[in-house]
């Protein structure tokens, strides 16, 4: 009984020493944003008290969630679609020093070309549905997961890899026993990147697709000048993106125990 009430308490703990933090200076910026509002009187239209966000929001919240749920499926078919085809060009470049050469230059092309570009094009040739909302989460998400599966590809430790050619192990063998292990690591740190950035995507995408989602909540209530709207979409988004970092954190614990950097949680 001892024991459970120690793992009970331990287990408290560590919830409040990552909760506790971000709660309270959350608190706070909420606290001085309401008393700014109310005592310089500030228009509606220019900037709502955080209360009249909170009301906005409780009017409707199936609506709000709905809208995000959209948009956070569309996010998801991104991030699947862009983690793949990262991945599988981590893959072969990681046994091909040529498709390096050939393939990392267009990833970077890919990177630094404007999202609001790429999104109008995709809706004139592929129109109004959801495939190029999730083309643009994907390309997107995509640069992150292929450099740190790159680099988790490569951080094998020297003497592992002698060790393994020394028993004559196969390159696929090496490369499933050994650096899709040490990628692991790499990989999750560049999820809690991706699928916010997925989401950053899906959303610009439904700007221009007229159809649903938070993006276009935002962009309508921006057009009315319907600040309280405008905050209260945003609030789901973000609610939506620090939940999403939580559920990779709880997996990457579970997924990564025997990693050094959980043997001290």
């Amino acid at each position: 009984m001892t024991n459970v009430r120690e793992a009970g308490r331990r287990y408290l703990g560590t919830i409040a020493y990552h909760v506790l933090p971000p709660v309270l200076a959350l608190t706070a910026l909420l606290i001085v944003w309401e008393a700014w509002v109310r005592l310089r009187d500030v228009s509606i239209f220019l900037a709502p008290a955080p209360s009249d966000v909170w009301l906005r929001f409780i009017e409707d919240p199936r609506f709000f969630w709905g809208e995000g749920g959209y948009t956070l499926y569309e996010a998801t078919l991104g991030l699947l679609v862009g983690s793949a085809a990262a991945l599988a060009l981590a893959v072969l470049i990681s046994h091909s020093s040529l498709a390096e050469r050939s393939i990392f230059p267009l990833a970077i092309a890919i990177k630094v070309t404007p999202l609001v570009a790429v999104a109008p094009v995709l809706v004139i040739m592929l129109g109004f549905g959801t495939t190029p909302k999730v083309i643009v989460a994907a390309l997107l998400c995509f640069f992150p997961v292929l450099v740190n599966a790159m680099t988790g590809f490569r951080d094998v430790d020297p003497k592992a890899l002698d060790f393994m050619r020394s028993v004559r192990a196969s390159p696929w063998q090496v490369f499933w026993k050994m650096r899709v292990p040490s990628s692991l690591p790499y990989l999750f740190a560049a999820l809690k990147v991706a699928y916010p950035l997925a989401l950053i995507g899906a959303v610009v995408a439904e700007w221009f697709t007229g159809d649903r989602g938070l993006g276009l909540v935002i962009f309508v209530a921006n057009s009315q000048l319907d600040t309280a709207t405008l905050f209260a979409a945003i609030f789901v988004l973000a609610s939506t993106g620090v939940m999403l970092n939580a559920l990779i954190y709880l997996v990457e614990r579970r997924v990564l125990h025997w990693h050094e950097s959980f043997r001290t949680l």
